[in-house]
């Protein structure tokens, strides 16, 4: 069952629909609760390689849905250290809980202060409302 719509406070929200949670040096990566409704019940996770990196702004994987693929695309750079291998495995984790149980990847940030530029769950909101 598809979670109810929400952006939690906490996070940090880049345009092209993807969350950070910032933990110190290290963050967790996935895909907003918009996203994950716009693309349907998903399907597939095509992630990153643990070890390899990822550069804030560009794609580091796929997801792909019913309905379409998608790229996912990095609010943050740096080194992957884990995969979600619960999203692997059953991606429609993604949908029912995208926030929790439903990240994709964390990493070891490369520039901390990257964050900064991303949005808070108000200015992800006023995105959302300008589209």
């Amino acid at each position: 069952m598809a979670a109810a719509e929400s952006y939690p406070d906490d996070l940090k929200y880049h345009e092209e629909h993807d969350w950070a949670r910032v933990e110190g040096e290290e963050a967790f990566l996935g895909i907003t609760w918009f996203a994950a409704d716009a693309l349907g019940e998903l399907v597939h996770f095509e992630p990153p390689e643990v070890g390899s990196s990822v550069t804030k702004d560009q794609s580091y994987g796929e997801v792909e849905s019913v309905k379409a693929v998608s790229d996912v695309i990095a609010p943050l750079s740096g080194e992957v250290l884990e995969v979600n291998q619960q999203v692997v495995d059953a991606p429609e984790t993604v949908n029912e809980d995208p926030y929790g149980n439903g990240w994709l990847i964390r990493i070891r940030l490369r520039e901390t202060g990257e964050a900064d530029a991303l949005l808070d769950a108000d200015a992800y909101r006023q995105l959302l409302a300008d589209q």
